[in-house]
């Protein structure tokens, strides 16, 4: 809902996303948009309240910060959990997780496009509000096309609930691998899943050519200015420099396409960095070897985003067949790498969504998958580890340091959202800036317009917000009928 004055327009709450958010739009005196804010007024405190838990419980615990993705959560833990015991989980271990993995990275993707960014193309920025939703969706498309949707995250959730014990909050992944190994049967039926998927994955990706790319209007907002900018990306790669969700180096390429280098985990501190700003719960992470700039694109400043986007411009390619075609065709119609277009994530996104496929059918009928060799039991004393996997809103990072009994002593966090938090801001400034002007008169479907900005991120703000002293900010500002700030109440500020 946009709430508008002379000098103001809020929009609170802001729609379509996992998590709460607002975004306060101030006007000059000429009517014009002289600065934006995308506040996060909510504080978790996971950082904070870890530290004394056994990081073996991490896994199990992490996966309780959000309902959306716990199974990235999970997997980082996981992977943190390997590094603080020194321990190397053996092959069908790391497969399991992976296999799990993919079933939960094609729910995901699967929703958001059907059901948080899909309705502002199928249905139209401008639709009523009571429409532009997944039942809108469904009713423009045709009940079949909702019977697929739903069935492929039923599919995605079964995957996840075979190998994870559960279909939300996966209890499986310890430190040096998996509890639980997968029979031929479940591997069977996993397979059939997987090969399904990627013919739904494909179908997507034309519905997606068909009402978006076809589609005039739509197409010049993609490849317009409102919703571009040019920063760094970043994003897992295999040693081959593809894409890859669970495993691999972060790889780092510049605005105009450069591999400015790649990290491993425990490396990640030489490469981001963390500041905070006193009007949000959210930090803005930035390259320490570019530097903060403020909100700003450009070569020289260090925002960058971690994206589907970003991981296709960080990458060299996809590393199965038919996703490989369509990451051709992607940049072939876009006029080649890197792509900034943030309305771009989308399609990027449905690619993603048919490599999950494909290698969901890879590592089913991979021989070893089915192996009882599943854990490799740690031996050596615990200390500190770092694991990173792609969330599907981006790279997400695990830091964990420990005492000799393998007790948390500090935890951080750098979530998928986190990363993004510096371009949504600037995405949110730039498409206000570009839409509300002088004498526009602002309905809710301009509103929807700036908000389209933040949607393509696929932004989770309930694992993003936390506090490194494990207290709430809070500021209250007093002001007279002039507008005049009469006091200021703080705390832990």
């Amino acid at each position: 809902m946009a709430v508008i004055t002379k000098e103001r327009i809020t929009i609170d709450p802001i729609t379509r996303l996992e998590g709460h958010g607002k975004i306060e739009i101030f006007l000059d005196k000429e009517g014009e948009v002289e600065n934006t804010y995308f506040q996060i007024p909510e504080l978790r405190g996971f950082e904070r309240f870890c530290v004394g838990r056994p990081v073996e419980e991490m896994p199990l615990l992490t996966n309780r910060i959000c309902g959306v993705c716990p199974e990235a959560h999970h997997m980082a833990a996981a992977k943190a959990a390997d590094a603080v015991y020194h321990v190397d989980p053996p092959r069908t271990g790391k497969l399991l997780r992976e296999l799990l993995y993919m079933g939960f990275y094609f729910t995901d993707h699967t929703t958001h496009f059907y059901a948080l960014g899909g309705p502002d193309f199928v249905m139209g920025p401008d639709a009523p509000v009571s429409e532009r939703n997944i039942l809108g969706v469904i009713h423009k498309v045709g009940l079949e096309i909702g019977g697929k949707v739903i069935q492929a995250r039923k599919y995605g959730h079964h995957v996840v609930e075979i190998l994870g014990g559960r279909k939300v909050h996966p209890c499986t992944s310890v430190p040096g691998g998996v509890t639980k190994g997968l029979n031929n049967e479940e591997r069977a039926e996993i397979e059939k899943m997987g090969r399904w998927g990627i013919e739904f994955a494909q179908f997507s990706l034309k519905l997606f050519k068909d009402l978006v790319l076809g589609n005039k209007t739509y197409l010049d907002l993609i490849l317009g200015d409102i919703y571009a900018h040019k920063t760094y990306s970043i994003g897992v790669v295999d040693d081959q420099n593809r894409v890859n969700f669970y495993d691999g180096k972060v790889s780092v390429t510049s605005p105009s396409g450069k591999r400015i280098g790649k990290y491993a985990p425990h490396e990640y501190t030489d490469w981001i960095a963390e500041r905070v700003e006193p009007w949000t719960y959210l930090k803005f992470p930035y390259l320490k070897k570019v530097g903060w700039r403020g909100l700003v694109d450009g070569e020289d400043s260090g925002v960058y985003m971690a994206t589907p986007l970003s991981r296709l411009n960080a990458a060299d390619g996809m590393a199965t067949p038919l996703a490989q075609e369509q990451y051709e065709e992607f940049y072939t119609t876009l006029g080649g790498k890197p792509v900034h277009q943030r309305l771009a994530i989308h399609w990027a996104r449905l690619i993603e969504l048919l490599y999950a496929a494909e290698h969901m059918v890879e590592l089913a009928t991979d021989p070893e998958i089915t192996s009882t060799n599943i854990r490799t039991l740690p031996t050596e004393k615990p200390t500190e580890g770092v694991g990173i996997v792609e969330a599907p809103r981006g790279t997400l990072t695990h830091h964990y340091q420990t005492d000799e009994r393998g007790i948390l002593t500090r935890v951080n966090l750098i979530v998928g959202t986190t990363n993004n938090y510096a371009p949504i801001s600037m995405s949110v400034k730039r498409a206000a800036q570009n839409l509300i002007h002088k004498g526009t008169v602002v309905t809710e479907g301009l509103t929807n317009m700036v908000e389209m900005a933040f949607r393509a991120y696929d932004p989770c703000f309930g694992c993003a917000t936390h506090s490194l002293p494990g207290q709430m900010p809070l500021e209250v500002t007093v002001r007279d009928a002039e507008g005049a700030v009469v006091e200021v109440v703080k705390q832990y500020c």
